[in-house]
């Protein structure tokens, strides 16, 4: 358990760290239209589809990390009214559905993705599989993330009880 608690540790900050260069590179990316359209006048036909293709994948990127702190459905008031085995067992089926849910999208984008692998960004000449593959990617590593807090639990501390809690 330890040795798959360290592997998901290293995934998920690794996705954190593209996540966060994909972010970066999106807002020079948009700064960069900015400035050649409003100061030097030539607009570029590149940068904006740059723009939203790397905003794709960071936000697919992002959604497996907020799976993995937690960040998914739940139902408050029914979570809170029950307790013991009941609440865990709606714990378990809020993981279950959420798992299955997302591999459906991982499956349907893996099947858009291979649609679409001979049509082409004109203006960055690449495969519009490759800004299409973030579904499939995306979905997966959220599956996995709620897999890796289902069976590891959460990876942050509980929280701290002030005096007027009790």
């Amino acid at each position: 358990m330890r040795l798959l608690s360290l592997a998901e540790r290293s995934l998920f900050k690794g996705v954190s760290v593209i996540a966060q260069i994909l972010l970066v590179a999106a807002a020079a990316a948009a700064f960069y239209q900015v400035i050649a359209r409003f100061v030097l006048h030539e607009p570029s036909d590149w940068s904006e589809v740059l723009t939203r293709a790397l905003l794709i994948w960071t936000v697919l990127l992002g959604i497996a990390l907020a799976f993995r702190h937690g960040a998914m459905i739940s139902v408050e008031l029914l979570h809170n009214l029950l307790q013991g085995g009941k609440q865990r067992a709606l714990e378990h089926l809020i993981a279950v559905t959420c798992i299955a849910f997302l591999v459906f999208i991982a499956w349907i984008g893996g099947h858009m993705t291979y649609r679409v692998r001979f049509q082409n960004v004109p203006s960055l000449d690449i495969s519009i599989s490759w800004i299409y593959l973030a579904i499939p990617v995306g979905a997966s590593l959220a599956a996995l993330a709620v897999l890796a807090r289902w069976l590891l639990g959460a990876d942050e501390p509980a929280p701290v009880r002030n005096d007027a809690q009790g």
